[in-house]
């Protein structure tokens, strides 16, 4: 562990282990808060010869810090570099129900949703795209409050100008993303659309048996609503998720007018009004447990 790191915080039990690195709980001798270190092992970044993992192990930081501060979306709260490790400390959050689960009432659904999309359209209003938003990237801090994580595959667009490379996670990933083509921010919004239809669901709307079978379906993105599952969602819930899921890039919703109620149809801003009228109080406890630690990558 860096010196300097150790100057500022209490580095206790591993909580999470990914390809690069660890993570572990972390307590600032300052404050006696507790955050999450990543530790990322920069030989083992170097020796996979990828040179968009050692890309996105720099970029992280550099988003995380543009974006800050915003209460969805994780904070850097301390970034150090030693010969052989890179330390960044972010908020502590956990794994939760919410991830084991994948299904939850509309009313839960929206009020996740609302919050994931406040994160989105924050990031496309300072001009970066997520490009890797799905469930693992969502998470909960103590408090109980969304957090969007994971930045590294993030990607800093200028005004109009469109991205290219294939990025992002079977099952979440847009389809002019697969073909090949140039695209914009909106491949979060279908990604964002993804998880909505998965949490009302229990299931993505794009299946297959393998990765190539997966990427298949999203490419020819035939979009259903099974009875037995959708009989119980309202048809507000389904509009939106066929606006987040269009494959017409043009006709695709903003972050934007996801969260708008002046968009033409219904977004989320409505949506979730609907539910609050429905005296729904949202308890994120229910998805929530503080003594599971998130499996940070």
């Amino acid at each position: 562990m860096s010196e300097d790191l150790k100057r500022d915080y209490v580095v206790s039990e591993e909580i999470g282990r990914g390809r690069f690195g660890t993570v572990f709980r972390c307590t600032s001798l300052d404050s006696g808060d507790s955050y999450a270190v990543k530790s990322i092992d920069k030989a083992a970044v170097t020796a996979g010869g990828d040179s968009l993992d050692a890309q996105c192990i720099l970029t992280e930081p550099k988003v995380v810090r543009l974006l800050a501060p915003h209460p969805h979306i994780v904070n850097l709260h301390a970034l150090y570099e030693d010969e052989t490790h890179l330390h960044m400390v972010f908020d502590l959050c956990y794994e939760t129900e919410f991830h084991r689960r994948r299904l939850m009432p509309e009313p839960d659904a929206a009020s996740v949703m609302w919050q994931l999309m406040q994160a989105v359209a924050h990031c496309h209003r300072l001009g970066v795209a997520h490009r890797d938003v799905k469930p693992d990237n969502i998470l909960f801090d103590e408090g109980n409050r969304l957090k969007l994580a994971d930045l590294g595959s993030a990607e800093i667009f200028g005004d109009g100008e469109p991205m290219s490379g294939v990025v992002g996670t079977p099952h979440y990933v847009a389809p002019e993303v697969l073909a090949g083509r140039e695209y914009s921010e909106k491949v979060d919004v279908w990604s964002a659309g993804v998880v909505l239809y998965e949490l009302l669901a229990g299931f993505p709307p794009f299946r297959g048996d393998s990765p190539v079978e997966i990427f298949e379906a999203v490419i020819r993105g035939s979009l259903r609503f099974p009875t037995r599952v959708f009989c119980s969602v309202s048809a507000a819930a389904k509009d939106l998720i066929r606006r987040m899921l269009c494959r017409d890039v043009s006709r695709r919703f903003s972050a934007e007018q996801v969260l708008s109620e002046n968009s033409g149809t219904l977004g989320l801003a409505l949506l979730t009004r609907i539910c609050e009228q429905s005296d729904f109080d949202f308890d994120f406890s229910v998805y929530t447990s503080p003594n599971d630690c998130r499996r940070q990558r």
